[in-house]
């Protein structure tokens, strides 16, 4: 697979959701080794997010990219602000 086939690549986590498309690529120029890529997080149709990944979190390559690692969801880091609020409350 060549570079510019991989970027752009959809990205799924160990639990099969599309988590983002991988949208920029570190590597050592000496050794030609991956040491990072940056996924670009789709939040919604104007807004979008970036993590990097250690190229060590990545299971497979091939027509997706699978990660061995889930990616929490925007709706699952909401919903567990709003328990610990709601916790916080109660005190």
């Amino acid at each position: 697979m060549k570079i510019k086939e991989f970027l752009g690549s959809t990205v799924l986590d160990k639990n099969a959701y599309e988590v983002g498309r991988v949208g920029d690529i570190d590597f050592d120029p000496e050794t030609g080794a991956i040491g990072t890529i940056t996924l670009t997080l789709q939040k919604n149709i104007f807004s979008k997010d970036e993590i990097e990944i250690n190229f060590e979190d990545i299971a497979t390559i091939g027509a997706y990219v699978i990660l061995n690692k889930e990616i929490p969801k925007e709706e699952d880091k909401a919903e567990t602000v709003e328990a610990t609020i709601e916790v916080e409350d109660d005190e």
